[in-house]
């Protein structure tokens, strides 16, 4: 009974711990597809072209979208970032659910895009803007300017947690993750991403059959 993969869509402000909740559901479910972003900005120290992101220039993404090669794509802080469509398609062909770690732009493309029946749409939200600050900071991986201009935008970002099908408050990393777990696992068992359930059923009902002839 192959299924359609889905698109896991996670979402959240800056520091709210999409990141590290998309690397413990992957390291749980070793089959997800994570889908590798391109982007303009430069690679931050270990980063690996490929692995953690798609390093392109401005003019090789300005081109990528001209050609419809993007699923979604959208500019964050002066730098642009995109889905590259053909990794997607090729997964969800497989039956391989694909994980999103984007913003609620890119999310509302995806949303709003032919794919839009196979998405699920997860938003993070942090326990206080204190703590959002503070895990900003914790990570120093940006100057307090970049920190500076993430926590203004933050607000904005939080304002579209009501487009989201499911949001998971991140009070504690290990309960987020469960829930979210919880919600995968719910979205794989519903019947109408089950395409061979009828047969299935119909294989049920003729071994009925079956018993009660050979009775």
């Amino acid at each position: 009974m192959q299924r359609r993969g889905l698109l896991i869509i996670l979402s959240s402000p800056s520091g709210a711990g999409k990141s590290t909740l998309a690397r413990r559901l992957m390291a749980w479910d070793p089959t997800l597809a994570f889908s590798v972003s391109a982007t303009t900005r430069a690679p931050r120290p270990g980063e690996t072209d490929g692995v953690e992101y798609f390093f392109k220039t401005k003019e090789q993404f300005a081109a990528m979208v001209e050609t419809g090669e993007m699923l979604e794509h959208a500019e964050v802080f002066g730098n642009f970032y995109g889905t590259p469509k053909g990794p997607v398609e090729a997964a969800m062909a497989a039956g391989r659910d694909t994980l999103f770690d984007i913003d609620w732009q890119g999310g509302q493309q995806v949303r709003r895009s032919t794919l839009a029946k196979d998405v699920v749409s997860i938003f993070i939200l942090p326990p206080s803007i204190a703590d959002l600050e503070a895990r900003l900071r914790t990570r120093a991986q940006d100057s307090d300017a970049v920190i500076a201009g993430r926590m203004a935008k933050s607000r904005d970002e939080i304002s579209h947690w009501g487009e989201y099908d499911y949001v998971i408050v991140n009070r504690d990393i290990d309960t987020a993750e469960a829930e979210l777990k919880t919600i995968l696992l719910a979205e794989r068992a519903r019947a109408d991403r089950q395409p061979g359930l009828n047969d299935f059923v119909r294989g049920l009902n003729r071994e009925f059959d079956t018993r009660q002839t050979g009775a």
